[in-house]
């Protein structure tokens, strides 16, 4: 749903929901003038039926009545579905452009990022689809019944008027002294689920080094505060919703007695006594059905107001023209970047020209800006200055989806999803069996995954399930190469391979090369490095060195670095970049990727 003059896709939602809510409104019209049925038929009873002691008109009334509450429920019952598909209507037109907004800040703030606004969403679907909306809907007819009881005498009327008062103010007291509460322990309530997610995610540490009783007593704590701030919350909203019902209640019967004292004057009829009684329920009900149901309207008010700040927070990428499929030439002008959210830059003044089928090897001390410069170059990562360019286009120009099947990436941190093997590699789009076996003999996995005992439909779980590091690894690698990519990054493709992962890579790089892929690899081993056709130094954010491998490495090596360094790295080249990089000593592992 594309988004328009600072529109949120929740409030187009809304709006296209308006016609189902005038439906709603519009049975509620019919609904709420059968609400007088009862008090018409007491009032008929009491007045004629008695007073000419005919059985036949007290038929008659019988049966018209029992018409009127079956119409009546049946509209209860059409504006209660009307309700159900209101809400899933809302979770239909939302849920995708949630979904993509979850994903875009994701990509704009650093850090996991939890699935709380699905869960707002069906918060604000629940309400929409509960009996408490339908408080809303009957409110409005509140002065109607008044008015009616005021016709059948004004002392009833104003009675009733001050009671609905009353509530009224209940209410808004309810509102003033519960919202900040709830909305406190809500912040509370999500700031838990995260605590407690990312623990999950990182059992097996927490559990090797006996971490879970201290990393668990930090989110009993945030638990118990949202329960406690949830108790005062609740403790108020009960504590005015149960004097409202008592209230009202008291109010339905002291309005018998005002009438008694009506009819004794002879105000009044019997018949209309009981109909006041009755209508002026039917006038109060509204109110105190919402307050009864205030902490369903405050939780849902609480998400609106959440989705709503999350999808105007993070606007939609406007529609891109597809491009020609690029060929790899790549050109950084004067880059500056951060991690999101960020405004002091880990690169800054990155400028280097990157001809098409060339293979680049990044290298440089922890926090020298590596990975950003990795993600920068996929545009995953927006530039603070500069411009990032793919044969000539400015790489957030590109239409992504059009882009993604001309790019592989392979981060860091290896992310598998809930699947089959054969759905990773082929990055969950139409698996082509073909591309499959192609990606994965690339990426020397082949053999590997016909071992398994369901081979290429195997189904594996978040995180890989049973794979071991360098297979989950191997695997990511086959989907970064599947398709034709013309530009790849890796980083740090190694880190979790053995012997035979190692030769594969190589190999898979060879292949890259005689495909004329463009390539960019991140590593701190030399025997990776070697094979490239530049090498890339970076120092604190800045490039320090770039040229051919083997000019960059003698110079990087006619720099002595202190011989206890070069031991401890056991890689010469990149110890030495690493003493250029920190003459005096303070990295003592310069050069090497975090």
């Amino acid at each position: 749903m594309a988004e328009q003059q600072g529109v949120t896709a929740l409030q187009q939602a809304l709006k296209a929901c308006r016609g189902s809510f005038l439906s709603v409104g519009f049975f509620s019209l019919f609904v709420n003038l059968l609400m007088l049925v009862p008090a018409i038929y007491m009032l008929q009873v009491y007045d004629r039926v008695l007073a000419t002691q005919s059985g036949e008109t007290l038929l008659m009334l019988t049966l018209v009545v029992v018409f009127l509450f079956a119409v009546m429920g049946l509209l209860e019952l059409v504006r209660s579905r009307m309700l159900v598909r209101v809400g899933n209507r809302l979770d239909t037109l939302l849920s995708a452009d949630l979904y993509q907004a979850m994903f875009r800040r994701s990509l704009m703030t650093e850090g996991r990022q939890s699935a709380q606004p699905l869960s707002d969403l069906g918060t604000l679907r629940q309400f929409f689809a509960g009996s408490g909306l339908l408080a809303f809907f009957d409110a409005p007819w509140v002065p109607v019944y008044l008015a009616v009881l005021f016709l059948l005498h004004p002392w009833l009327g104003l009675f009733a008027t001050g009671a609905a008062v009353v509530l009224v103010l209940l209410a808004l007291l309810n509102e003033k002294l519960t919202q900040p509460l709830q909305a406190a322990a809500n912040a509370e309530h999500i700031k838990a689920q995260e605590l407690a997610g990312s623990n999950l995610r990182n059992a097996e540490v927490l559990h090797a080094m006996g971490m879970l009783p201290a990393i668990m007593g930090r989110w009993a704590r945030r638990h118990r505060d949202y329960l406690a701030g949830h108790s005062r919350a609740a403790d108020r909203a009960d504590t005015l919703s149960n004097t409202s019902k008592t209230l009202r209640l008291l109010a339905q019967s002291l309005i018998l007695g005002l009438g008694a004292w009506l009819v004794l004057r002879a105000e009044l009829t019997p018949g209309m006594m009981i109909a006041g009684s009755i209508i002026m329920g039917r006038a109060l009900a509204p109110i105190d059905r919402m307050i009864g149901t205030w902490k369903g309207f405050v939780a849902a008010r609480g998400a609106h107001g959440r989705l709503q700040e999350l999808l105007a927070r993070t606007p939609g990428e406007p529609p891109r023209m597809s491009l020609p499929a690029p060929k790899g030439e790549v050109v950084l002008e004067g880059v500056a970047a951060a991690p999101p959210g960020l405004r002091t830059p880990t690169l800054r003044g990155i400028q280097f020209a990157v001809p098409a089928g060339v293979h680049v090897g990044i290298i440089g001390p922890s926090a020298a800006g590596k990975s950003t410069l990795a993600r920068v170059l996929l545009g995953v990562w927006p530039t603070l200055a500069g411009t990032v360019r793919l044969d000539g286009a400015d790489i957030e120009h590109w239409n992504r989806e059009a882009l993604g099947p001309h790019v592989g990436y392979l981060p860091q941190d290896i992310e598998l999803f809930d699947g089959t093997l054969a759905e990773n590699i082929a990055r969950f789009g139409a698996v082509d069996p073909e591309q499959v076996v192609v990606a994965a003999r690339k990426a020397g996995v082949h053999e590997m995954i016909l071992a398994l005992p369901e081979g290429y439909d195997t189904v594996i779980s978040v995180g890989g399930g049973a794979l071991s590091g360098g297979q989950r690894q191997r695997i990511a690698l086959a989907r970064a190469l599947y398709g034709s990519p013309v530009l790849v990054v890796l980083d740090e493709p190694n880190a979790s391979l053995d012997d035979v992962g190692e030769r594969a890579l190589a190999e898979a790089i060879q292949r890259l090369k005689a495909e004329g892929v463009t390539l960019f690899v991140i590593s701190h081993r030399v025997s990776l490095l070697r094979g490239m056709d530049r090498l890339l130094v970076l120092r604190e954010g800045q490039v320090h060195l770039y040229g051919p491998t083997a000019q960059v490495m003698e110079r990087m090596q006619g720099k002595p670095a202190p011989q206890a360094r070069v031991a401890r790295a056991g890689r010469a080249a990149v110890a030495a970049a690493g003493s250029e990089d920190h003459q005096a000593g303070d990295e003592p592992r310069g050069g090497q990727t975090p």
